[in-house]
């Protein structure tokens, strides 16, 4: 590059090409994430209010981090082009530079806090999720810290911070989806029909599924976040690339979860429309015009559920609640409702 010495050169590669790389990830996601909005507010109109305003917080919020990714590269390639002092330097005389690992900070810990609450929804223990809600604010308040150390330029305190924070992330992550996990596991050994646990089966992937992006992602940030401790420390860059995908990869596993609802009752539907050609219903007798359809509410995965027993008891369980019990359904029958408010009805002997 013209003007430029080797050392300087060195820190493009490594500065602006994490910015560059990171930030065009970014975007792709946003793409990602818009069409799994689209398809949200599609296929479950009938949500509670609640949940549709954060889904809606959630896609301003990701909107507006994509519009400062685009900003951020337009400043750093375009209006100062080649001047890769002054672009180091924005990180402690520009703003929307300074604060942006606490808005990646910010925009991740939304996201936790949903999928907190779906853990308290799984376990109705608060002994259970209030530790794993501390770690995330504890994670929240150490990037506020942070980002003071990176305007004052403390590069020490800023890599000591980050530590924190992003050990914080990965530890509160694997610990609230193994404890998920756990309750989905417990519950399903105490079932005994064949559609209630492949239902819990399929939760339980479904934890990991969306949990394991985004610990990776976190893992590696705070891998490369380490590295200006090294005798390597312009890949310390690197961590920029993985800490602007970050928010974007919890927003597509809380976004995900939410709708994949749609599949699952699809593969219900399947597995009852099969049994239900025996005439039987597949485990046992059906108790058929016992119950009658209800309105789902927007529950955080998969809708209402109503565990019926032969004594004509009827049991409403919302999913995010129902794992809770460790009582045995036996003489049970599971009744999921679609959007569509047809029922599927599975009996269990």
């Amino acid at each position: 590059m013209p003007g430029v010495d080797a050392g300087e050169e060195i820190l493009v590669k490594f500065f602006l090409g994490s910015w560059l790389i990171g930030s065009c990830l970014e975007l792709v996601l946003m793409g990602v994430l818009s069409c799994q909005f689209v398809n949200y507010y599609n296929w479950y109109p009938d949500d509670r209010r609640g949940l549709q305003s954060a889904v809606a917080i959630l896609c301003l919020l990701n909107v507006l981090k994509s519009a400062e990714c685009f900003a951020s590269l337009w400043i750093f390639l375009i209006n100062h082009f080649g001047d890769i002092q002054y672009d180091l330097q924005l990180s402690a005389t520009g703003w929307w530079d300074t604060a942006n690992p606490l808005m990646v900070a910010i925009l991740d810990f939304y996201v936790q806090c949903y999928f907190c609450t779906r853990l308290w929804g799984v376990s109705k223990r608060w002994w259970v999720v209030v530790p794993i809600f501390v770690l995330f604010v504890f994670a929240l308040f150490s990037m506020a810290i942070g980002t003071y150390y990176i305007a004052t330029l403390q590069e020490q305190q800023v890599t000591d911070w980050f530590a924190a924070h992003l050990s914080s992330v990965f530890a509160g992550d694997v610990i609230l989806s193994v404890t998920t996990a756990y309750f989905l596991i417990k519950t399903r050994k105490s079932v005994i029909s064949k559609e209630t646990t492949q239902l819990i089966r399929s939760l339980t992937r479904l934890t990991f599924q969306t949990a394991t992006p985004a610990a990776v992602v976190a893992m590696f940030n705070l891998i490369f976040s380490q590295m200006h401790r090294t005798n390597q420390p312009l890949l310390g860059y690197v961590e920029i690339a993985f800490n602007q995908v970050l928010p974007k990869v919890y927003a597509i596993s809380m976004m995900y979860t939410l709708n994949v609802r749609r599949t699952i009752r699809a593969r219900a539907a399947g597995s009852r429309v099969s049994g239900s050609r025996n005439g039987s219903g597949g485990d046992g007798p059906s108790l058929g015009g016992r119950v009658q359809s209800r309105h789902t509410n927007g529950d955080i995965e998969l809708g209402r559920i109503e565990v019926v027993t032969q004594r004509e008891t009827t049991r409403h369980v919302d999913v995010t609640g129902m794992f809770h019990s460790t009582q045995s359904i036996e003489d049970g029958k599971l009744i999921l409702s679609n959007p569509d408010q047809k029922i599927y009805g599975t009996s269990a002997q």
